[in-house]
């Protein structure tokens, strides 16, 4: 396997103020066994707009590498000070990574019109922010502005969709700011936004997600029907939020993917130091709080919580989220369809 990081905007280019010296960038996952032009997928963590999950990453971008394709990992623009709205910074941060995969397809091995996009949760908003605006995604750099930003095909996982009555309001928060104008939250409303232009679709969630109402889910795959935009959906009955690919794997505790957390590592050393841009004593404290609290909890034990116990008891029966874990291998059959 070939891997390697690439930051995808040059000097001068990438003004998000609440950076901390981050700058977005694709991680890249490559078959070096031989030179055959391969389907490529580009994986996108949840996190509320706030971080990037690792476990939504490369976790993922594993599976779908193991399947054969080339696969990248996109670490995007988020706040979790919540002092300055994201608006189109993280949609243009994933426009570039479609269009610097594409241009470098030779290099890379990749067929560029078999290009998936795959998010979870508000990574998810973010691949169908993509999916339905890529026209507005325009780049100013002669090197991109001629290369599509559409993606060829595109997952949802548990995805957060609507602005409306079942959105996630923290998503929405740090991606608009809480005094957005109702054109603003109209506009990433997604299930307001499809076209006939929309890529073909692969939804999954479960109906037990407590934090992004599986009614988002519903509400895209109503819309894409509508406009007769090609789509999958699976809805499993069980399972909270955030559950990645559900692997047995998974749960045992992966590590890895911590490259995902380096905008967040970056802002972190500012909260205790108190050197944040525009973040008010409020946010600072409560973030000191979540991540420096003054005497750290002692931590449980496993034996007294009755949901871990359960889960264990679970886990020794097999995998309790076997059919949730099979996504992987529906989206890989459907996308094998589509590039058929």
């Amino acid at each position: 396997m070939k891997t390697f990081r690439v930051d995808l905007w040059q000097e001068g280019e990438y003004t998000y103020k609440q950076s901390y010296g981050f700058m977005p960038n694709i991680m890249a996952f490559l078959h070096e066994e031989d030179a055959s032009k391969r389907d490529c997928i580009l994986v996108a963590p949840g996190g509320g707009y706030c971080m990037c999950a690792p476990h939504e990453g490369e976790l993922v971008a594993m599976e779908f590498y193991k399947k054969g394709l080339n696969a990248f990992v996109i670490t995007y623009t988020t706040d979790i000070t919540f002092s300055e709205p994201l608006k189109k910074q993280p949609m243009n941060d994933i426009a570039r990574a479609v269009r610097t995969i594409r241009k470098n397809a030779e290099e890379y091995n990749i067929i560029p019109n078999h290009l998936v996009i795959c998010g979870f949760s508000a990574a998810g908003h973010l691949c169908a922010t993509l999916a339905t605006h890529f026209e507005d995604a325009t780049d100013s750099n002669p090197e991109y502005a001629g290369i599509s930003a559409r993606p060829d095909a595109v997952i949802l996982g548990y995805p957060v969709i609507t602005s409306g009555d079942f959105t996630h309001g923290s998503s929405m928060d740090a991606l608009l700011g809480r005094d957005a104008t109702q054109e603003e939250r109209d506009y990433y409303s997604l299930e307001k936004q499809v076209t006939e232009n929309t890529p073909p679709c692969f939804i999954w969630q479960t109906v037990g997600d407590s934090l992004v109402p599986v009614e988002n889910s519903y509400l895209f795959a109503d819309a894409l029907r509508a406009k007769k935009v090609p789509y999958a959906q699976y809805v499993f009955p069980f399972g909270d939020h955030g559950l990645s690919v559900a692997s047995s794997e998974q749960f045992a505790g992966w590590k890895g993917g911590e490259y995902s957390m380096e905008q967040l590592n970056k802002v972190l050393p500012h909260v205790k130091d108190n050197t944040l841009i525009n973040v008010p004593e409020r946010r600072r404290n409560e973030l000191i709080q979540q991540f420096f609290p003054e005497k750290k909890p002692e931590a449980p034990n496993p034996e007294d919580n009755p949901e871990a116990k359960k889960f264990r008891e679970m886990m020794a029966k097999g995998n309790p989220f076997a059919d949730v874990n099979m996504w992987p291998e529906l989206a890989y059959i459907w996308m094998s369809r589509l590039f058929s």
